[in-house]
């Protein structure tokens, strides 16, 4: 089973301190992993990481990718068996603010860590994650599918186009006859609890509700292909699995996102919260001028048929999963509790064709 491979095995998990890096450090103490996470603090609170006591079972170093002497130190210091590369500056909206930082942080740093890893022998798989962004966005009305062209019209999207060739540069160049077997993984428009970033939409939502205003939404009919956060982390435990026991089989892109049918626009996810949350209000408010994609979806046939890998959840039960761990955040329950409880279930729920 793919859980197994991950008992006792050492796992350094960059971004630890972000929203998909705790949910993912907590799935892998889960599985019984030892796990090194290297990440700047929290940048938002409250935080996952901090609600859920993401430090309590991992060691966390505090460390920025741009520091290479510092993370090198780390791995020499670890010897991890597994790498998840998760640290990054994800957000659209500040790469408009910030575009050397941006650059600077997806490209240069994860050349940092690809570098780290292959100065480490201990080091067999690497699972470097990206976003559905990569791609030369033309608003087709059909999934991305993993050898279509790279792109992107903001700095983030481009930067993380940048990340994708360079690991395929950079896979050619150092990996092809030694070292660790890297793949990386494609995935956008997560969901899920303990989300408290800007400019994400349920966040924005919850925050709305709970300041009794109403939401304020700026791209009603913008559809986009929402999936609960477990799901793209499902697949990224199943590639670092097939890389770690099967090598540079699996060495390659794919794509992690929902079945085509479950995609909504952003009205209507923000009325199912409002529904789910039982109060709240919707208003859409004037777009300003900074350019977000209509429409952006990938095709995960790749990583059905090659990988066995299938979501669980529609769109709506992300939604509504989501929902659940806010209003149990703000009730004050012991959200680190609830968090296993979801991981838990998502794992049971989980039906692939080869593990």
């Amino acid at each position: 089973m793919w859980q197994d491979t991950y008992r006792g095995k050492k796992v350094l998990l960059t971004g630890h301190t972000g929203f998909k890096g705790s949910w993912l450090a907590l799935w892998l103490t889960e599985l019984g992993a030892q796990v090194t996470g290297y990440a700047l603090p929290p940048n938002t609170r409250p935080s996952l990481f901090d609600a859920a006591e993401v430090s309590r079972d991992i060691h966390s170093v505090l460390g920025d990718i741009l520091d290479s002497k510092k993370l090198e130190e780390t791995f020499r210091a670890f010897q991890p068996d597994i790498v998840f590369h998760l640290a990054a500056q994800p957000l659209v909206r500040l790469s408009y603010a910030e575009p050397v930082l941006t650059y600077q942080t997806n490209v240069i740093g994860t050349l940092n860590v690809l570098e780290a890893a292959r100065k480490t022998s201990s080091v067999k798989a690497f699972v470097n994650v990206t976003t559905d962004k990569c791609y030369e966005n033309k608003e087709i009305a059909r999934g991305y599918r993993e050898d279509e062209p790279m792109g992107g019209y903001d700095m983030y999207s481009s930067s993380k186009g940048c990340v994708e060739i360079m690991s395929s540069s950079y896979r050619r160049s150092f990996l092809q006859n030694s070292g660790y077997a890297m793949a990386t993984a494609r995935a956008g428009n997560v969901i899920g609890g303990g989300d408290w970033a800007a400019d994400r939409l349920i966040p924005d939502c919850v925050r709305s509700i709970e300041a009794g205003k109403e939401i304020e939404i700026r791209n009603p009919q913008a559809t986009r292909p929402w999936q609960h956060v477990l799901e793209p982390l499902s697949g990224y435990l199943l590639l670092g699995h097939l890389l770690y026991t099967c090598g540079k089989t699996y060495a390659e892109g794919f794509n992690f996102g929902p079945n085509p049918d479950s995609v909504l626009t952003v009205a209507e996810v923000a009325r199912q919260v409002v529904e789910e949350y039982g109060r709240g209000s919707v208003k859409v408010h004037k777009k300003d001028d900074l350019h977000e994609a209509n429409l952006l979806m990938l095709d995960i046939s790749k990583a059905q048929t090659v990988l066995g890998w299938q979501p669980a959840y529609t769109a709506r039960q992300a939604v509504e999963k989501t929902v659940q761990w806010y209003k149990r955040f703000y009730q004050g329950e012991p959200i680190r509790t609830f968090t296993l409880q979801q991981i838990k279930e998502y794992q049971e729920s989980i039906v692939w064709k080869k593990n």
